[in-house]
This record gives C-alpha cells, structure tokens and sequence, in this order.
C-alpha cells in the first residue's frame, strides 16, 4: 500500500475520538516536511553555485539550508544516520581543525577528488554545512580558487538531503506507521515509536545545553567563546533557537497532554529570543556569561520536566535514559 494512503488511514485512526496526538501526527506535521524542506533549500543552495561562487550572493540559500537543517538536526534516526550522512552534514564539534586542514588539501590537490562519487567518500569533516561555512565565510584567505569545492560540497549537501528525504517517504515513515505488523523488524510496536522519538526530543535538548551552548561558557574560571558553533556564519544562537522551536513542535505533535513541558519549551525559547548574543561572545563578561548560564539552566530544567511528564505520557518509563538510546 502506497506511503500516502497507509498515512491517510493511520491518520484517520489517530483522530477518531477521543483525539490525541501521536506518532502519525509527528510524521504528517514534523518529520516529513522537514525533511522535504531540507531537500529543497540544499537542492536551491547547489543551483546558486553552478551560476556563481560569489560567497556574498551564496549566503543567502546557505542560511536557508542551515535553518532547514536546524529544524531536523535532531532527527538521527534511519536515512540521517545511514551512510553517515547527519555527520557528513554537519561535522561539529571539530575540536582538532581536522576538516579545515583536509580542505586545504582538496583545494590545492587532485580535481579528481571533487567528482560526486570521489567527493561522497572524502573525510566527513571536510563536507557538510561547516565545510562550507570556511568556504563562505573565510577567516584567513583559501589557497586557491574555491569554487570547485564550494561546488563539489554543495552538491553533496543536495545529494545527502535528497537520499534522506527519500529514506522516509520511501520506507522508513512506513516501518514507524505500520509498527508492529508482520514482518515489522524496525519497529515492533507503537510504544516503540514513542520511545525512539522521545529518544530524539531529549537527545536534541542535551545536545542544546551541554553543546551548543556549554562549549563556549567553558568553564566558570575561564570561558571558550571562541568554541561557539558556527560562529563564522553569526549563526551561534540562531542554531540554538531553532532547535528549541523545531522540538516543541514535535513535542505537540506527539502529545496535547504534557502542558508543563510546553510551558518549559516556551521559557526556555523566550529566554533565546531575549539574548542579544549572536554568537556568544558575550560569555567572556561575568553579566554576559550569566544570561547564557540561565538559558542552559531553563533547557536543562526542561528536559527535567520533560522525563518527569511528557515521558510517561508517551509510555516512556521515567527511568528511562534517552540519551542511552533505545
């Protein structure tokens, strides 16, 4: 049965009384937009590049991309993890340099090494939405002409995003949709469903609060804001604020019943909104570092909230670990 009408029906279920959000609902409203609209800011980014290399006029579509990809980051689940593509898209934290240097080498070495199947199988940390970023956004001046790289790179960012786009709609939103039938051997169950998306939500909180943005306070004594992601592209809290938005919504899309972790989403966003903090470089001041510090207290009080009540709702024990996996 074709994808659209196994979701029709599956959908029609999901909405008959009592209502309830849930998994149908995450696929219809969250995963499978999401992905689409990641294939399309990558597919319009590679477009801009095959008539230009003017990294003035590729900003544009690639801020776009990057949104797009905010919006989903947190979805490593099926088509983003096969073949590594979610870390081919966006290698970060590099804490050695290591996709800087590698870049350097396909600037200045063989063109044969940016062919599309040659390219597919260079270093993850040379690909992706940061490799671009140095690309675009330069911090000290590119041996070389960039333009192939920047074309072989956003390329296979169009690539990625269309293989994932595909993975969903051509298998994987099937397997969540008809968990537990026969022959089922991804998803034995709809609680299974819940528990691997709730692994998602909490994961991609973590990821926000100890990553995002406990990588540029550092620690109290000495604060790294130079360690901020995406700094380059100004795009340091932009990241963080998106994700907060993109996970609310996937939270409401799975559950109406879990009012204080969605009043907990909305403090913690509205907290991100007020931070006039671009890139985080406000961390180095005790006055700035404090107002980061509460916005990672607010993410870490809500992924509390969340175990303590969205958790059970979903059939999620509150024990259970979701950074573990599932």
């Amino acid at each position: 049965m074709p994808l659209a009408r196994i979701l029709a029906l599956t959908l029609a279920l999901a909405v008959a009384p009592p209502a309830r959000a849930d998994f149908p609902e995450t696929l219809r409203d969250h995963i499978l937009p999401g992905v689409a609209a990641f294939r399309d800011a990558t597919a319009a980014l590679a477009e801009a590049a095959t008539t230009g290399c003017d990294p003035q006029a590729l900003r544009p579509p690639y801020q776009a991309a990057f949104d797009a990809w905010m919006a989903i980051s947190h979805l490593r689940i099926g088509p983003a993890e096969e073949d590594g593509r979610a870390l081919a898209i966006a290698f970060w934290p590099d804490p050695k340099g290591l996709g800087w240097k590698q870049q350097q080498a396909l600037l200045t070495g063989d063109p044969a090494a940016l062919e599309p199947q040659a390219f597919a199988r260079q270093s993850v940390a040379a690909r992706g939405l940061f490799g671009l970023e140095r690309l675009l956004y330069p911090t000290e001046p590119l041996p070389a002409d960039p333009c192939p790289l920047i074309r072989a790179t956003t390329s296979d960012l169009a690539r990625m995003a269309a293989e994932i786009d595909a993975g969903w709609t051509g298998g994987y939103a099937k397997a969540m949709l008809t968990a537990g039938a026969p022959g089922n051997t991804l998803f034995l169950g709809g609680p299974e469903v819940r528990q691997a998306l709730f692994t998602l939500l909490y994961a991609g909180l973590e990821f926000d609060g100890d990553q995002r943005l406990g990588r540029p306070m550092g620690e109290p004594s000495r604060a790294t804001p130079a360690k901020a992601e995406a700094i380059a592209s100004g795009r340091s809290l932009r990241n963080v604020l998106i994700s907060l938005q993109s996970l609310r919504g996937m939270l409401v899309s799975l559950t109406p019943d879990a009012p204080r972790t969605v009043a907990a989403f909305d403090h913690a966003i509205a907290l991100a909104e007020g931070l006039d903090d671009p890139v985080f470089a406000g961390v180095a001041t005790p006055e700035g570092r404090l107002k980061v510090e509460i916005l990672q207290q607010a993410i870490s009080h809500l992924r509390e909230v969340a175990l303590e009540e969205a958790a059970p709702e979903l059939d999620v024990g509150i024990g259970f670990n979701a950074a573990d996996g599932d």
